[in-house]
């Protein structure tokens, strides 16, 4: 399954800036935490969030989101998005909803969606839910390599209190080469509950 490819580009310049949101910046000082963001690599991208082990991630990551002033969606469960209020404010803040009855035809459309636009960031957490599993779901892997655009590695860190996202790469098609530049990223990294985070590596979940 994997490539022959020796390297792991990491990605420096960040052309792409925003302005932050000074109050939410103030907010996430005053709760403790520190912010790591200069900017984004190119128009297209996957940012993977780990780890993910609390509801308190997804409130922590908005502010943080609305701290950087980074215009980006994220990935939820669909049920989400037919609960009466909740699905239109998730749309609001920038949701798309998955239907995982066909991942290799989502993950097609998704690149070709993303690269038909002139700009397109999606969040994804890779361990596809808070309760710790085998690993991590294969998704935002196929979706970078499929459509050639980078990869952020953000961290929720509630050990440093840390929140952002410091390195950016380009996957070099060879999974286990890609995947210890991504564990050594993390290696320092603990979410709220770190006893539930998952190990880095693939697993496909029993339908």
């Amino acid at each position: 399954m994997t490539q022959d490819h020796s390297s792991v580009t990491v990605v420096s310049e960040r052309p792409i800036q925003f302005q932050g949101n000074r109050l939410a910046a103030w907010l996430l000082k005053r709760l403790g935490w520190t912010l790591y963001f200069d900017g984004l690599p190119g128009p297209h991208g996957v940012m993977v969030v780990y780890p993910h082990t609390s509801n308190w991630d997804f409130f922590i990551g908005l502010l943080a989101k609305w701290a950087m002033g980074l215009q980006i969606q994220f990935l939820a469960k669909d049920s989400l998005f037919k609960i009466p209020l909740v699905g239109a404010w998730l749309r609001y803040l920038g949701g798309i909803a998955v239907v995982r009855s066909s991942p290799q035809g989502y993950v097609q459309d998704m690149a070709s969606s993303m690269l038909a636009r002139e700009y397109a960031w999606v969040v994804i957490t890779p361990e596809g839910t808070r309760q710790r599993t085998p690993g991590w779901r294969s998704g935002f892997y196929r979706l970078a390599t499929l459509a050639n655009i980078p990869v952020g590695l953000a961290f929720i860190d509630y050990r440093h209190k840390e929140i952002g996202v410091k390195h950016f790469i380009q996957l070099s098609q060879n999974e286990d080469l890609d995947l210890d530049t991504i564990r050594q990223e993390y290696a320092e990294r603990a979410g709220f509950h770190p006893e539930d985070a998952a190990p880095i590596t693939f697993w496909t979940p029993r339908s």
